[in-house]
């Protein structure tokens, strides 16, 4: 099938189709399903599939389940959002983003059957149906698919789950989930079936396990059924669950993460050993997630943290890493680009940092704001007031956008610097992409 629209004019048509790009519900979005075959009844054969909610460490989970799934040569699909850079980074086989092509045809066979059906779709329902034909057209072994928002009523969770994984429960999206923590904990529960294994990588509300238990499914529990250890410094890490221990590699990613995602195939009826484990924590990555860079002659540390809880878990990396870089580095200077949306609890956010500053752990040596370019930004004005408040005696310079962000921040600091780029997956995409124009024009 051929398509005559490209992909950036796909999304810019599946953006605007629809009254809003977040719409909760699978009312709308299951008869579409259906019609196109990719629900996990019309699969055959049917793949083993892993859905994982949360509110922070998905992507990093995620990730790590489809890595070990890999190394077992098990064909694996993995679906992710949002993106950093590039649209087709959320889909992807083996390891390999799909390219344009497949997307658009994709898109195309959703677009008819949308059409047929009668309805409207919202841009992720779209592109999350479009991923799902992909995946069945590659007869992919394994699905390992992402939440996008909440669980229960979110557009992934059509297909029923072999393993539901969900990696910690926080206040966050309360626009959509509310602020009750044992609400938003019964939305992420949502994606549990009846009688599957059911992984908890974090303690969590209450209401999780009820729904477990109302379900006949088992909870493996963090702290309880699995654990890790890692003492900070060496380059090896343990991993327990009854009766088995296994010595790993350090990965790049979240340890904690890491190990919720092997005692998720570890639950599963999949062929997995401690040798696919392994080869997996030594090959595992993914951008935005405590991801450094050395970019243009500076050391770059990227992280899409963007509520109090992500900043809580990144601070527990940061501050060891920041001791370890001055011993290395003992000139060094921290500079920040920082900004976040509109709709996430900013204040919380920067009196955390705050603390730590306050408490010695480190020092600021400016911090540079832009407002994100993207319908629920911050406004700048809204973004400066609050670190005026909320941070003491910082030394905040702003600008129009955070590409110029990007290059102010290049020119104020040297090569023993060290640049923190965290707020938001956009503050990350846009100074990711300022970066590589910056590194295509020098060339």
């Amino acid at each position: 099938m051929t398509t005559t629209r490209t992909l950036s004019q796909w999304l810019d048509y599946m953006a605007s189709i629809h009254v809003s790009a977040i719409d909760m519900g699978l009312q709308r979005v299951l008869p579409v399903a259906k019609h196109l075959g990719i629900l996990k009844e019309n699969l055959d054969p049917k793949p083993y599939i892993f859905t994982v909610a949360g509110t922070n460490g998905k992507g990093s989970t995620t990730a790590t389940i489809a890595q070990i799934c890999q190394a077992a040569e098990l064909k694996t699909a993995l679906y992710q959002s949002p993106h950093l850079v590039s649209f087709t980074e959320r889909v992807k086989i083996n390891g390999v983003e799909v390219d344009e092509d497949t997307l658009t045809c994709a898109f195309e066979k959703v677009e008819q059957a949308r059409i047929q059906c009668g309805l409207s779709l919202s841009f992720f329902e779209m592109t999350t149906l479009a991923s799902f034909v992909i995946f069945k057209q590659a007869n992919c072994d394994v699905w390992v698919l992402e939440i996008g928002l909440g669980g229960r009523l979110d557009v992934v969770n059509i297909i029923d789950p072999d393993v539901a994984v969900i990696t910690n429960i926080g206040i966050d999206h309360t626009d959509w989930l509310g602020s009750d923590i044992q609400n938003i904990a019964e939305e992420k529960a949502g994606i549990i079936r009846h009688g599957i294994p059911v992984v908890i990588g974090a303690d969590v509300p209450s209401r999780v396990h009820d729904i477990a238990m109302q379900n006949a499914a088992t909870v493996y529990q963090l702290g309880q059924d699995y654990d890790y250890h890692h003492d900070g410094l060496s380059d090896v890490w343990q991993y327990a669950c009854g009766s088995r221990t296994l010595n790993l590699p350090m990965p790049k990613l979240s340890v904690q993460n890491a190990a919720t995602a092997i005692s998720s195939v570890l639950v599963s009826n999949l062929a997995i050993n401690e040798k696919h484990i392994a080869q997996a924590m030594r090959q595992v990555q993914l951008a935005g997630r405590f991801d450094r860079r050395m970019i243009k002659n500076r050391q770059w540390l990227f992280d899409v943290a963007h509520n109090e809880h992500g900043m809580t878990f990144f601070l527990s990396q940061f501050i060891p890493y920041w001791r370890d870089y001055q011993h290395t580095h003992p000139d060094a200077r921290l500079h920040i680009i920082f900004s976040m949306l509109g709709d996430k609890d900013v204040a919380k956010v920067l009196d955390l940092m705050q603390a730590h500053i306050h408490g010695g752990d480190f020092r600021v040596d400016t911090w540079h704001t832009a407002a994100i370019l993207h319908n629920r930004a911050m406004p700048l004005q809204n973004v400066l007031k609050l670190m005026d408040t909320h941070l003491t005696d910082a030394n905040i310079v702003s600008y129009a956008t955070l590409s110029d962000a990007a290059t102010g921040v290049i020119q104020a600091t040297c090569e023993q610097d060290l640049i923190l780029c965290f707020g938001s997956f956009h503050t990350i995409g846009e100074t990711l992409m300022a970066l590589l124009d910056i590194r295509f024009n020098e060339n």
